[in-house]
């Protein structure tokens, strides 16, 4: 068997003493974690509303007459011009009714010139005496039913000759037409599922419709009272502020639009407000039918706090952030925050401008900790308050 000498379990014991004495000095990293400050600036606080693109003028191309569709003359989906003939219906029958009508017209005057001929003749012979009154007052009453029966003639012919043009169909505006509901040789005009044949809208503006709910509205009403009392809003009462519209592929439309029109009262059933806006659509981008998220400023925060949302954590509705003091320290600070704009929040209280918030390893963070904090860039708020494609 082997021995250590003693001399040896000496050295082993200096050894690990000193290793020991070692590791109690040393001392663990401090972690460095990225900080934003708080910024303070004018806030305009928006809200994105779903609604749904029509055209600003769409009307509904109608066949007011019965009977065979005889023509289409344009082109689905492309532009047409006001006073453009769309379609033509058989004009035949209406023109038969025109010549009746024609026909009875002439025929009443004939009988109207009859009666002011007797009229004629009878009015000498009544002031000689030489006739009754009462053929007098016969005549008198012949000649005035003939007028009648020609006044009654003439409206006849008006009717058939209005319905001999509506069969051929004109487009009441500049616009584009969409696909038709009927084709060549179809019998249309019979029943209301046959009445509308297409429609034209006009696109450029192109219009959203959208709602907002009560509380929306009402901070909207306020914001806008309070511009007109501090004399900043010019604009007549009923224009509302500018919107944007975000479209299904989240790009943003290049105009700015404006809401032109509103219901007269808040929907009881749904406790929402209906807006419409119109937005300049020179190129067609949007088309009628389109969903789209309308953004607007329902609220303007004058020195609003701001910190990024990932700044924030909650533990059972409380919000908290992390406040890396100058000397390195972390503070947990209990806030209250606002709305949020884009990526960063509005907070209401719990801060101070300039002071400097953890983003970054929340998790392992704690009240007391020393770090070293590396500021990083704020960042800005979203395109919304800018002008659309800038």
């Amino acid at each position: 068997m082997h021995h250590t000498k003693p001399g040896n379990w000496l050295a082993v014991l200096t050894v690990l003493l000193t290793a020991c004495g070692d590791s109690d000095t040393l001392k663990a990293p401090v972690p460095e974690i990225a900080v934003v400050k708080v910024v303070e600036r004018d806030t305009p606080i928006t809200q994105d509303f779903v609604g749904q693109t029509r055209g600003s003028t769409d009307i509904p191309i109608r066949a007011r007459v019965e009977g065979f569709l005889e023509s289409r003359n344009f082109r689905e989906g492309g532009e047409v011009t006001q006073g453009q003939l769309l379609y033509t219906i058989d004009p035949l029958p209406f023109k038969a009714k025109v010549f009746e009508a024609e026909g009875r017209l002439a025929e009443a005057r004939t009988k109207l010139a009859k009666a002011k001929a007797d009229l004629d003749r009878i009015e000498p012979l009544a002031k000689m005496n030489a006739v009754s009154q009462q053929d007098l007052d016969g005549a008198v009453a012949q000649r005035d039913a003939a007028e009648g029966s020609v006044k009654a003639a003439e409206a006849q012919l008006d009717l058939a000759n209005i319905e001999l043009g509506y069969t051929r169909i004109q487009s009441p505006i500049d616009g584009i037409i969409g696909i038709s509901e009927a084709e060549v040789g179809e019998v249309v005009g019979s029943n209301p599922d046959t009445f509308i044949l297409n429609y034209v809208s006009l696109t450029d503006p192109i219009r959203v419709r959208f709602s907002i709910n009560e509380r929306d509205f009402l901070r909207l009403s306020r914001s806008l009272a309070k511009e007109r009392r501090m004399g900043k809003d010019q604009r007549d009462e009923s224009e509302r502020p500018d919107v944007t519209m975000i479209l299904a592929d989240g790009s943003v439309h290049e105009q700015f639009g404006r809401v032109i029109a509103s219901d007269a009262s808040i929907n009881p059933q749904t406790g929402t407000f209906k807006l419409e806006a119109d937005f300049p659509n020179p190129d067609s981008i949007v088309i009628a039918g389109q969903f789209a998220r309308v953004r607007i400023v329902i609220d303007d925060r004058k020195n609003a706090l701001l910190i990024p949302q990932r700044a924030l954590s909650e533990l059972q509705g409380n919000f908290r952030v992390f406040v890396v003091n100058a000397d390195g320290t972390v503070t947990l600070r209990a806030v209250e925050p606002g709305p949020q704009v884009g990526q960063l929040t509005v907070i209401n209280s719990g801060l101070q401008a300039g002071e400097e918030v953890a983003i970054e390893g929340l998790l392992r963070l704690g009240d007391g900790l020393v770090v070293k904090p590396r500021v990083v860039e704020f960042p800005e708020t979203p395109g919304a308050i800018d002008k659309p494609g800038a």
